[in-house]
């Protein structure tokens, strides 16, 4: 998609970031992804072996340069989540690919970088307990599907009721939001459930799935926020991680608004929000 490319190039252009400060991931290790992924699902993957439907489902046709592309982007997760154990913060300027099952893709996504990256940092001990903020307007299903029963990682979707996916999975805490829902209603839900659960689940990680389309002008949302709204989201979950020193992984998730120049204004203020946030 195209704000993968304008997105980088925004925040150049306005000082948020340098060139210095991205990193170019590689291919993630194979033991990371089956952490998260059946055996059988990868080597269908890798052999290009997904029947057509499955392929449909996922929202791609396969070949072994997506299959790359989908590799590297789980590394980047985990590069950025490593950053942040160091400084606090770090972004995957793609990921949040939430839809992706244990054995099954769907929704754009064919593998999990959420559960991927927060299963390597428990198994690894680089942290205790992780809880997944997922924003994005459609619930992190597959997220939850993989971590159900870990009592290592809470997951925390806000999400529309009535949007993709028609069944959805049961994550540790769901707001499922009426469709129409504006940041009168949506900010007050999130900053009290925010503060409750890092009060009670107390979490050493975040991971934060930041998508854009609860934007009113997304096309596949359906909720009402304006993009002030949903940079003020952005304020309410980095001032509280930040108030409690708890380090943040945000990866970037949907936005499909008509106009490609709201979609990464609105991804840009993730990273405004964070600079004024943590610097």
């Amino acid at each position: 998609m195209l704000k993968y490319e304008l997105l980088p190039e925004q925040l150049k252009r306005e000082g948020i970031v340098e060139d210095s400060d991205f990193f170019e991931p590689q291919e993630i290790a194979e033991e990371d992804i089956l952490r998260a992924h059946s055996e059988d699902y990868l080597r269908q993957l890798e052999n290009l072996s997904l029947s057509p439907r499955e392929q449909r489902k996922t929202g791609f046709p396969h070949s072994p340069q997506l299959i790359e592309r989908e590799k590297i982007i789980m590394q980047g997760s985990l590069d950025a989540a490593k950053a942040a154990l160091d400084g606090g913060l770090g972004f995957n300027i793609a990921g949040g690919t939430h839809h992706a099952y244990t054995n099954r893709g769907e929704g754009f996504c064919l593998l999990n970088d959420i559960a991927i990256t927060a299963l390597h940092l428990l198994e690894h001990k680089l942290v205790k307990q992780v809880l997944v903020v997922d924003l994005d307007v459609h619930q992190g299903n597959g997220t939850a599907e993989i971590c159900a029963g870990n009592n290592r990682i809470f997951t925390f979707s806000m999400h529309g009721k009535a949007n993709y996916p028609l069944h959805k999975e049961k994550s540790d805490l769901d707001i499922p939001l009426e469709t129409g829902t504006g940041g009168d209603v949506y900010l007050p839900l999130l900053e009290q459930n925010l503060e409750r659960l890092l009060n009670q689940v107390k979490p050493d990680f975040v991971i934060y799935q930041s998508g854009v389309d609860v934007l009113k002008t997304d096309k596949l949302g359906h909720l009402g926020l304006s993009k002030a709204e949903c940079k003020e989201r952005d304020q309410i979950v980095y001032s509280k991680l930040h108030s409690k020193d708890i380090p943040v992984m945000a990866c970037m998730g949907g936005g499909y608004s008509e106009k490609i120049a709201d979609i990464v204004d609105a991804h840009a203020n993730t990273y405004r929000v964070a600079r004024e946030v943590y610097h």
